[in-house]
């Protein structure tokens, strides 16, 4: 049980190892905080509730703002992003991309429905996408994928499609080796390992995640490794992402 006295600042936890009291203005209490907030985002589809320039985006306002803070460190030339939904992403990367005067964009998805695929095509940021339809993990699908690389290009991946173990492992697979070096992959949405039990989860999503599958692609990938990019600023002490994008981010080195 988790106690918020705002008052005097304090926030308490009574677990099994006890009572644990700690400051609102610590790292601590902060995680504490976010952990039950984004649980609590989960239960009420917060992330459902957001456009970018007129398109659904699906996705938590820290983990767009964070993934900006990398877009502009790297500057890559081709964003690679599996999973198209509404298009909001692919229409946020292309506008930071428009922004940067770099940068094109390649969205994937095994159904680009008539009416998402219209918008998209329709929009002001459309020149700088391309949409492929088919799975992700098709290897006729991913070898149109690594045509739209040019000789020397920056590559970031984001995948963002099926969240299931074996599906984010087939990616991972498959999309790694178009990532450049020192740029990264990210297997986005790990936040499904914690979210067992709660509204819209399944019970096997306790090892059926993308965690578990970026652990196994970086196991046999030394190429690979868990690296968050770290806070470009940060006066506060907040040390810790708040994020949907649970130990997502594997760097190629």
């Amino acid at each position: 049980m988790i106690t918020i006295d705002e008052a005097r600042g304090l926030i308490t936890v009574d677990g099994p190892d006890g009572v644990i009291t700690h400051s609102m203005a610590s790292s601590e209490g902060f995680k504490i905080v976010s952990d039950a907030w984004v649980r609590c985002g989960w239960d009420a589809k917060y992330v459902y509730s957001f456009t970018w320039m007129g398109r659904p985006i699906i996705q938590l306002p820290d983990d767009m703002v964070r993934i900006q803070e990398l877009i502009y460190q790297l500057k890559p030339d081709l964003i690679i992003e599996t999973g198209v939904a509404h298009g909001g992403s692919l229409i946020y990367y292309a506008s930071l991309c428009t922004l940067l005067k770099k940068g094109r964009i390649v969205g994937v998805d095994i159904e680009i429905r008539p009416h998402n695929r219209s918008a998209i095509e329709a929009h002001e940021m459309a020149p700088l996408i391309t949409l492929i339809e088919g799975s992700s993990t098709d290897p006729a699908i991913v070898e149109q994928v690594r045509g739209h690389i040019r000789p020397g290009d920056t590559v970031l991946v984001i995948l963002d499609s099926n969240h299931t173990k074996p599906h984010v492992l087939g990616e991972l697979e498959a999309y790694g080796p178009m990532v450049s070096p020192g740029s990264y992959i990210i297997a986005t949405d790990g936040i499904t390992s914690r979210m067992v039990g709660a509204p819209r989860s399944q019970p096997d999503w306790v090892w059926n995640n993308p965690v578990e599958a970026a652990k196994d692609y970086v196991k046999a990938h030394p190429e690979f490794i868990h690296d968050e990019p770290a806070f470009p600023f940060n006066e506060g002490v907040v040390q810790d992402r708040v994020t949907y994008w649970v130990s997502g981010y594997l760097k190629r080195v």
